[in-house]
């Protein structure tokens, strides 16, 4: 089909995984990670704001810089953004936890929890299992080839299960589940779905009875409760261009989740073992690592992470964006520091991210998106 724009650049936002860069280095300072905020949001341009958490053995503590909006409020600690496909690891944080309570096997084809008619084909007899979902090795496209919006702006919201049961059905693999890593957004919505089938509840109702109500994660869910409205960042494509939020009411589990960086702190700091949780087991084995990433020195995909071996660093992350924002969430096994950030702009800025774990990898200059 014919994608229009912004689904043109849907791979890079929602699923920009692939965007990691190249002996361990210190962290930069506080004050050299508000000059890099202030230069790429004034300067290159990248949204009205930006935030970032970092989080370690001492504790907690936020930068913040700039506004939710041209001429707004300032942007804290509290503020929200659309976190994309940061919602994959909430994704398979929650597999993970089902798996160790015996409610499903990672093992298990997905199949066994879809209508007859939704069980996507077997390359050689291998069906897709759970695992090759959450993995990325589960050879379904990363954008479902019969998503036809009728806004393109909010291009998933109108998306149907029997659009998704005859998408994941119809489709031809080129290969077995398993064999290569090959980024699928749809892979892991279809897998969201197919636990909110197992578990009889919508996947906003999963994550809150699963992760955020553990963790008094008060400001993380799919739908703007008031309280979450009042402090949302507004979007922005290009720049000074509002960008409309995302809705994806079918495919919830591949990056329909807002959130705020005191929040997302809570859950980086749960999966570091900095804050105790039930859930400290299931996080745990989610990092570890399932599949190589071809071409990409040091990298390796886990259960919904991904892993970056460099410059003397292990980080396991993951970022996300929709059509107006971008994020990203990490911690340096390594050194016990984690980030969080969020801002609002078509933008990436994982080179901060990944500077404020360890200094030695580059900052590199955005390029802004095109049609």
């Amino acid at each position: 089909m014919t994608i229009p724009f912004p689904l043109k650049r849907m791979l890079a936002l929602l699923g920009g995984a692939l965007l990691a860069a190249a002996a361990q280095a210190a962290p930069v300072s506080d004050a050299e990670l508000l000059a890099m905020m202030k230069t790429r949001v004034d300067i290159d341009h990248a949204g009205t704001g930006m935030v970032i958490g970092i989080i370690d053995a001492k504790g907690s503590h936020v930068l913040a810089y700039g506004s939710l909006s041209e001429g707004g409020a300032a942007v804290d600690a509290d503020s929200v953004y659309e976190i994309g496909s940061i919602t994959k690891v909430f994704t398979a944080t929650i597999l993970s936890d089902m798996a160790l309570r015996g409610e499903v096997s990672l093992a298990d084809p997905v199949a066994r929890y879809l209508p007859a008619a939704a069980a996507p084909p077997a390359f050689g007899g291998r069906q897709i299992t759970l695992l090759d979902l959450s993995s990325q090795v589960s050879g379904i496209p990363s954008i479902p080839s019969n998503l036809a919006p009728k806004d393109d702006d909010n291009p998933f919201a109108d998306y149907t299960a029997p659009q998704l049961y005859e998408f994941v059905h119809g489709f031809t693999p080129s290969r077995a589940a398993g064999e290569r890593y090959e980024y699928s957004n749809a892979g892991v919505g279809l897998l969201g779905h197919a636990l909110t089938l197992r578990t009889g509840v919508d996947y906003e109702t999963l994550v809150r009875q699963r992760i955020t109500g553990t963790l008094g994660m008060n400001s993380t869910a799919v739908t703007l409760t008031p309280a979450m409205r009042q402090h949302l960042a507004i979007g922005y494509g290009m720049p000074g261009v509002v960008a409309a939020n995302w809705d994806m009411p079918v495919l919830a589990g591949m990056g329909a989740l807002r959130s705020s960086t005191a929040d997302m702190l809570k859950f980086v700091g749960a999966n570091m073992g900095l804050l105790k949780t039930p859930l400290y087991g299931a996080m745990q084995a989610a990092h570890q690592p399932r599949h190589t990433i071809e071409g990409r020195v040091g990298a390796s995909v886990a259960l919904g992470w991904h892993v970056l071996e460099q410059h003397g660093s292990h980080i396991v992350w993951h970022n996300g964006g929709t059509g107006g924002y971008r994020t990203y969430i990490g911690f340096d096994t390594s050194t016990q520091r984690g980030v969080v950030l969020m801002s609002n702009s078509h933008m990436g800025s994982d080179d901060i991210a990944r500077r404020a774990l360890n200094s030695a990898f580059p900052l590199i200059v955005p390029k802004p998106m095109s049609m």
